[in-house]
């Protein structure tokens, strides 16, 4: 049986639909059967991201209303054999859908696949409680920014009112040369904050924003290799964290400083 991890945060924009995908990409290296489920109903992009846009025939609500089966719903990628999508339905009433209903979707998925990734809308409402109420296992996605950190906070009350089996922190966006020079909050001070064990750190990496809007990845790239012990970490319960501010120390750190600044 797979394991089920809802990818949330409660604020939007922190990269929840981009670490779901390239986390999928890493675990499927891995060798990996993996299936990442939309459940962002009508404001669906995981399929966008993924690159599969145009190959959609049937989505979940297809699967839902019997129109098909639940195999003919998944888009496997080309480039990875092991990888699956199940893209989410453009409804005008986000209503028409419920938990026990996608929940069905992803226990009819579960006898066939390793890790079943649940991309969570935004916000703490109804999508919110869809998405999390299929899952055993719960990543938190913040940024170092307060304002985020705060609204993760809130979703960590909410989540405990769940059945989860363990919650795990994903910083995203993490800049290596303003966390040397405390500039924003460090690592460190966010877990505390949260008090909830992390997971990884994905830097702020320009690959992964222009690579994911083509529906591509990037390899050999400190966001790529991020990724990577994301996906050893959650998989082996190994504790590496990718170091955002390796690159910036020492003399030719501080030119890489420098010009960051000045870009």
């Amino acid at each position: 049986m797979a394991r089920k991890i809802v990818i949330t945060s409660g604020k939007g924009g922190v990269g929840k639909t981009t670490i779901c995908a390239n986390l999928g990409v890493k675990l499927a290296n891995l060798g990996f059967k993996v299936a990442l489920v939309d459940t962002d109903i009508g404001l669906n992009n995981l399929d966008v991201v993924m690159g599969v846009e145009n190959k959609i025939v049937f989505d979940i609500s297809d699967v839902i209303s019997a129109r098909c089966r639940v195999k003919q719903a998944l888009i496997q990628d080309e480039r990875y054999p092991t990888l699956f999508i199940m893209p989410s339905a453009q409804l005008d009433s986000k209503n028409l859908i419920t938990g026990p209903q996608v929940k069905n979707v992803i226990e009819m998925l579960s006898p066939s696949f390793d890790y079943i990734l649940i991309d969570c809308p935004a916000g703490v409402e109804n999508g919110f409680h869809r998405a999390v109420f299929c899952a055993n296992e719960a990543l938190i996605v913040v940024t170092p920014h307060i304002s985020s950190i705060r609204d993760a906070d809130k979703v960590l009350s909410i989540l405990s009112n769940y059945s989860l089996h363990s919650k795990g922190l994903v910083i995203n966006r993490v800049r290596g040369d303003m966390l040397l020079t405390g500039e924003i909050i460090s690592i460190e001070k966010i877990v505390e904050l949260l008090n909830i064990p992390i997971l990884g750190v994905i830097p702020d990496d320009d690959a992964i924003s222009t690579l994911s809007s083509l529906g591509a990845f990037a390899y050999g790239t400190s966001g790529a290799k991020a990724f990577a012990i994301l996906a050893e970490n959650i998989h082996n319960g190994s504790k590496k964290i990718y170091d955002c501010c390796h690159k910036y120390r020492g003399v030719v750190g501080i030119i890489r400083r420098n010009i960051k600044r000045r870009v």
